[in-house]
């Protein structure tokens, strides 16, 4: 039996729209969305990273990331600094630590519920698979 890509694909999306769904609507109860804890967490794991780093860590454009940035230091959750020459700088404000770690633990209990359907081993499997995906696309720099 020969696997259906088309729907192999159209599957992955499925799961990765209700993630992303979901996500954002539990992520709204402690006042971020997704997008503003995606970068949260890039900031965080990314010291004094450039807009431009930011940007492609969280799959956004240049420009859509320095809006987001912008909305982040007007809530006080970021401050930017000016970097070596043009760059600039951004760290995360005691506040947006504090929204970082009220996002964990809404994540936590999203995910649970999302992978609650696989057991272990088939979690481990749907990562490795996952990985090799994505690892492939980024050593060819389509990812």
């Amino acid at each position: 039996m020969t696997t259906d890509l088309e729907q192999l694909g159209l599957a992955i999306k499925r799961a990765q729209y209700r993630n992303h769904r979901t996500m954002d609507a539990a992520l709204r109860d402690v006042g971020v969305s997704l997008v503003q804890w995606d970068a949260l967490r890039a900031i965080e794991r990314m010291p004094g990273a450039s807009g431009h780093d930011l940007a492609v860590t969280t799959f956004q454009s240049d420009q859509a990331f320095g809006t987001l940035a912008n909305r982040l230091v007007e809530r006080g959750l970021i401050s930017r600094t000016a970097g070596r020459g043009r760059r600039i700088e951004h760290s995360l404000t005691e506040a947006g630590r504090d929204a970082l770690r009220a996002g964990h633990r809404v994540a936590a209990g999203v995910l649970e519920d999302l992978f609650a359907p696989l057991d272990e081993s088939q979690r481990a499997a749907l990562a490795a698979g996952l990985r090799l995906l994505t690892d492939e696309q980024e050593a060819s720099g389509l990812g």
